[in-house]
């Protein structure tokens, strides 16, 4: 998943942007105003973590204007204005959350990762799929058997497909929610990636295929024996 950080004090800038990195989202950060606005209009992100004094342009102004042309990124306000009014100001903008400085980093985690849900309309944590069970929150997928050990970019690209159960989501498409502004693969990294993946999660034939290809198209998530018409997918009692 994607994220851009738009926060002038460089520090937090810096801590944020780390901190999002380790816990798996590809991140685009900056500390201008208009600089925030251009990628925002530009980029494919999941979720815009937004304060409000800015340099350039100020953050009600940048949510009003993405809001006018019709960008429904979810975005996540930060400030240190903790009045009522400041927060029914940002939340009528277009703000979807708003987070108070100071703040625990587990909290804006929690809460970034909850808009991400949203945004799929996704209202569980764990979505299951066959016998795999994927923990969106935990960033973990398993088998009755025991965890399967993926790397950040595999369990990123499980994570987009289990968002999106029963759709076809292009190789485009998962390198724009995959990499940051800097950060593009090379042209076949997809693919590499996506056949590490199915060799972990079949375990050598030990479990049926549940990520199939669309040839010319992208990757679709699938119980086993299901045809793309039939979407179950479920989300897991935990």
């Amino acid at each position: 998943m994607r994220v851009l950080v738009i926060e002038d004090y460089e520090p937090l800038r810096r801590s944020l942007a780390r901190g999002l990195s380790e816990s798996g989202f590809a991140v685009d950060a900056t500390g201008d105003g208009k600089e925030g606005l251009w990628f925002a209009r530009d980029e494919a992100y999941d979720a815009v973590v937004l304060d409000l004094m800015l340099p350039g342009m100020d953050g009600l102004s940048i949510l009003r204007r993405l809001r006018d042309e019709g960008k429904t990124c979810p975005v996540l306000i930060l400030t240190a204005r903790d009045g009522v009014p400041d927060r029914v100001h940002g939340l009528n903008a277009g703000a979807d959350d708003y987070l108070v400085k100071p703040f625990a980093f587990e909290e804006l985690l929690a809460r970034v990762n909850a808009l991400v849900r949203r945004k799929y309309e996704v209202h569980a944590n764990h979505v299951c799929v066959g016998g795999l069970t994927i923990d969106l929150n935990a960033r973990t997928a398993s088998r009755p058997d025991g965890e399967v050990a993926l790397t950040a970019t595999e369990f990123g690209i499980l994570q987009l497909l289990a968002l999106q159960p029963g759709r076809v989501v292009s190789r485009t498409e998962i390198t724009e929610h995959l990499y940051g502004f800097d950060g593009e693969p090379n042209s076949n990294a997809i693919d590499v990636h996506i056949a590490q993946l199915r060799r972990k999660l079949e375990a050598d034939g030990d479990h049926p295929r549940c990520i199939h290809t669309r040839r010319g198209m992208g990757y679709i998530l699938l119980p086993p024996d299901a045809s793309e018409s039939d979407t179950r997918t479920t989300a897991c009692d935990h």
